[in-house]
């Protein structure tokens, strides 16, 4: 397993009025991006939502593909959401990490905008794959991480830029390009 922790926080984030919100799970965001990190060889992927209702829904999920049914008929998203874990905010994920490795992560956070301590996909690939610390990249849902999330985290991952000006991907969509920058195999070399 590599050092990249992964985790879709659903609170504290904004909604399109700035408003501090949570917001809920989706199967997609899920699925897809649990099939990501583990073809990326993700350590884990965490859901950050502190509401038990929401936590109820990941468990179930987890729960149907681990079953004998779910199993059998996906074995593929089985393995996938193995790696799966929900927690009520982000102190409990980097405590789990901490337990897990003995160090706190390095906390990376995303957004559409560059700040003073953004890093580049590079240098931060280049943290990944010559350091032995965790790092923890964080995806925010909604329209985004709240302000005192982003300004907790050690770094912030410059955008992901398209062709044109218009900047709105999914998260999932994100997700599988910010993995494939940090370590996916190096077609460019």
């Amino acid at each position: 397993m590599s050092n990249l922790y992964l985790s879709l926080v659903h609170n504290p984030v904004y909604n399109k009025n700035f408003k501090e919100i949570t917001t809920t799970v989706t199967n997609l965001d899920l699925h897809d991006i649990a099939r990501a990190s583990r073809t990326y060889n993700l350590n884990k992927y965490y859901i950050v939502n502190h509401l038990d209702s929401q936590q109820e829904l990941v468990a179930r999920m987890r729960e149907y593909w681990a079953s004998d049914f779910g199993a059998e008929y996906n074995p593929d998203r089985q393995e996938a959401f193995s790696i799966l874990d929900v927690k009520s905010n982000v102190g409990e994920v980097i405590q789990d990490i901490e337990e897990e490795v003995g160090i706190e992560p390095v906390v990376v956070t995303t957004d559409a905008r560059k700040y003073d301590n953004t890093i580049s996909y590079q240098d931060l690939r280049d943290r990944i794959h010559n350091q032995d610390e965790p790092y923890l990249v964080l995806l925010g849902t909604g329209w985004g991480l709240t302000k005192e999330v982003m300004e907790s985290a050690d770094y912030i991952l410059e955008p992901v830029y398209g062709r044109g000006e218009y900047n709105h991907l999914s998260v999932r969509s994100a997700a599988s390009i910010i993995l494939d920058r940090l370590v996916g195999e190096t077609w460019w070399d």
